[in-house]
């Protein structure tokens, strides 16, 4: 019963647990109470304080003689509620004394406001009493709101692991369909939304299509120690499946010639097709930006870069083949070895790698006349601020040389061309082997391709990107290229249906309007310095405070339509995420039976 020793609010109070009952953190409950004119008003709340004390006892020393039956005292359980609803509208206190139960079934929904959510509401993990807790589609797809940030420390928090789920149960619990009918549009089906991942951190992300043979042992552990009477993915209502109509892009190896051009992994080779871009494409897509990830730190750099950027697309334009074909060079063997050049019948020269690109850029901006660079390329700008742009260059021409390829057949280029956008639903593309330039650029192009096609074609087909250390891409106090289109997709991309799955460490060094955009908020374990940051606000303090003790596959779920963050758990992954957790030989680990694993 709502006690009366507490100040009782229409948004706080405490309420007395019955003998015999039991409440904990994050149990739902609800409680109806009678105005003045006879008509009910019902509250749903959230339990986020519990507490136990002794009733009839002076001193902290008394609780000896309390337990040994000497001295008279009783057991005070109580629990405290921040209320999540009112029904109808007013917003009086409830009455000390008036009964407290457990929401369940129809009163479950109205405590987290599924009632609202209708066909939208799609599984977004589990309650702390083993109830679905449902998210509102509507304010992921961008109809409503838009985008979902994921916060907390590596490898504890499992950020990658919960996007996946929801990318799990968007695909697979038919929520984009409910939705399209009911909003009068085609049948979204498994084409209504595509999902794009970088894999930034070693290969585990590579296995995705395949099952995870340690699911049965782990969902049984946790169905009993939780005391389901069901596995998670049957209450889910999610099938025990790993993510089909998949495909998986890596970078090609460093060495890889025309012809022999292998991705760049170790665990995995089967089913993975390297991506590469060409020359010609580097200079008529307008990609150079995307090679300077501080270009926006120097005023006087960033105008070299727009006025070399402007001339490299001129000069592809109306070009084809993978290379670059120029006639205002006459390169020595000082510039590049001569015998890797291809010489045309009319004289030119076709720049067959990104080296040479260099090279030819370093001739127009300091060499071409008298060691001054051509006006039309130099146009009046400093040499210090040319030769630190071409030195940028030269420092990251070994990063990019195996992926901005101009000695490749025409039949390749097309081939290794990255299609994230046609073809497979989820696209894992593989950036951990990169250095830190090359993950910026492919990042940053591929970001950029994504936004300008939904900027042409529109919101049919939602595309999620999950991207992880956002913190990296996209930071508080810089500015880049990359930063730019994520603020784009951040700000407008939810009506071009590009929605954001981002995650990081710390969302304080994460640009604030990308933060602030997330209509969806999550949090695992943090560090409890980060957790009283303002970024976090929305979290009350008693949730804060237990962040910093969270366990992984355990999280903090703020919706729009609840005012205060859930706390959840979600199933183990019905996938691989490690080499070692394939399940393919009828649940048999592959080292078991001998043999290459590939086979």
């Amino acid at each position: 019963m709502v006690l009366g020793t507490e100040d009782v609010t229409p948004t706080v109070f405490w309420f007395a647990v019955t003998s015999g009952a039991s409440v904990q953190l994050d149990d739902l409950i609800t409680v109806q109470t009678t105005r003045p004119d006879g008509k009910t008003v019902t509250f749903y709340g959230l339990v986020d304080n519990v507490r136990k004390r002794h009733e009839g006892v002076t001193f902290e020393s008394d609780v000896e003689d309390v337990v040994a039956g000497v001295l008279p005292a009783s057991v005070s359980y109580a629990a405290r509620v921040l209320v999540t609803r009112v029904d109808p509208e007013h917003f009086i206190p409830p009455q000390p004394g008036d009964s407290v139960r457990h929401a369940r079934g129809d009163d479950l929904k109205m405590a987290l406001s599924a009632d609202k959510m209708g066909e939208a509401a799609f599984p977004a993990g589990l309650l702390a009493d083993g109830q679905a807790l449902p998210l509102n589609f509507r304010f992921v797809n961008g109809e409503s709101g838009g985008h979902i940030n994921i916060s907390g420390i590596s490898g504890v928090a499992t950020k990658t692991s919960y996007a996946l789920f929801l990318l799990h149960s968007i695909f697979r619990s038919g929520v984009m369909d409910r939705v399209a009918q009911a909003s009068g549009g085609q049948m979204s089906g498994s084409s209504g939304g595509r999902a794009i991942i970088f894999n930034v951190k070693g290969e585990d992300l590579m296995f995705l299509d395949k099952p995870n043979r340690k699911l049965e042992g782990k969902e049984r552990t946790a169905q009993t120690e939780k005391g389901l009477e069901a596995d998670r993915y049957t209450i889910l209502g999610l099938p025990r499946t790993p993510f089909r109509d998949t495909q998986f892009l890596a970078p090609p190896r460093p060495g890889s010639v025309s012809g022999a051009i292998t991705p760049h992994t170790d665990q995995r080779s089967e089913g993975v097709t390297p991506f590469v871009f060409t020359l010609r494409e580097f200079c008529e897509k307008r990609m150079l930006p995307f090679v300077f990830s501080d270009a926006g730190s120097s005023l006087n750099l960033g105008f070299v870069i727009g006025n070399v950027e402007e001339k490299l697309a001129r000069l592809a334009q109306g070009q084809t083949g993978p290379g670059v074909t120029v006639e205002d060079w006459t390169p020595d063997e000082s510039d590049v070895a001569l015998e890797e050049l291809s010489f045309t019948e009319v004289g030119g020269i076709t720049i067959r790698t990104f080296e040479q690109l260099i090279s030819y850029l370093e001739f127009k901006l300091l060499e071409d006349r008298e060691g001054e660079g051509d006006p039309k390329w130099v146009l009046k700008q400093s040499p210090g601020t040319l030769r630190a742009f071409t030195r940028r260059l030269r420092g990251v021409q070994k990063h990019l040389n195996p992926l901005i390829r101009g000695d490749i057949s025409a039949a390749e280029a097309e081939r290794f061309r990255p299609n994230l956008l046609r073809g497979a639903q989820l696209s894992v593309v593989d950036i951990h082997n990169l250095s830190g330039p090359a993950q910026m650029f492919v990042v940053g192009v591929l970001l950029r391709e994504v936004f300008e096609h939904k900027e042409r074609f529109g919101r049919q087909d939602t595309v999620f990107v999950v991207l992880d250390e956002l913190n990296k891409y996209a930071p508080r106090d810089d500015s880049s290229p990359i930063k730019d289109i994520l603020l784009e997709i951040a700000e407008r991309g939810r009506s071009l249906g590009i929605i954001l799955i981002g995650a990081q460490q710390t969302a304080s060094e994460v640009e604030r309007r990308i933060v602030s955009n997330a209509a969806i908020r999550v949090v695992g374990r943090l560090d409890l310095a980060e957790a009283e940051r303002p970024e976090y606000r929305f979290l009350p303090q008693s949730f804060r405070a237990r962040a910093g003790i969270l366990q992984p596959g355990t999280m903090l779920v703020s919706q729009p339509d609840v005012p205060n963050p859930v706390l959840i758990n979600y199933p183990f992954p019905a996938w691989a995420t490690r080499k070692d957790e394939v399940d393919d030989l009828n649940g048999k680990k592959v080292e078991e039976v001998g043999g290459d694993w590939l086979r």
